[in-house]
């Protein structure tokens, strides 16, 4: 599985325990920055990350900003994306078995370390239920779809 990760300032040090944990479990990863914590806006690194994940460079996405709310707006408008923010393990265990989310939103503010450690493993290792679920998935694609129609005939 390859993860492409961002972050912006407030998340910059949380991302950075975030990788050390990626490397301990050999997961492979793309560091989409910052890469200080200077500050600088979090769309811009949001959309790196949705971008890999949208266009399928990655399989998942980890978004690391503050409160974790704005990236979950940036990463949830682009194409593809179920971005889930989780601020505990049952919700980032619920938002694999049931929605397959692709992308975890994080909140370096709002959550510790090692609580953002365990969020993070649960996250990667709680498979997709399928069932019920694709259901409920598909027709948040076909959504996604008639949206994009419906953009494309008022542009014309």
């Amino acid at each position: 599985m390859k993860i492409a990760i961002g972050c912006d300032h407030a998340g910059f040090d949380l991302k950075k325990d975030i990788l050390d944990l990626l490397h301990s479990l050999s997961v492979e990863h793309i560091d989409c920055g910052t890469d200080s914590a200077e500050s600088v806006d979090y769309p811009d690194f949001g959309e790196k990350v949705s971008r890999h994940v949208s266009s399928g460079d990655a399989e998942r996405g980890i978004l690391i900003c503050g409160t974790g709310l704005g990236m979950s707006m940036v990463a949830n408008k682009f194409p593809k994306i179920r971005a889930a923010l989780c601020s505990d393990m049952l919700t980032a265990k619920m938002s694999r078995l049931h929605t397959d989310a692709n992308v975890l939103v994080l909140g370096a503010r709002i959550i510790g370390k090692e609580m953002a450690k365990e969020i993070v493993k649960t996250w990667l290792n709680t498979p997709f239920e399928g069932d019920r679920h694709q259901r409920r998935i598909s027709k948040i694609e076909a959504l996604e779809e008639q949206l994009k129609t419906d953009e494309s005939q008022r542009s014309q």
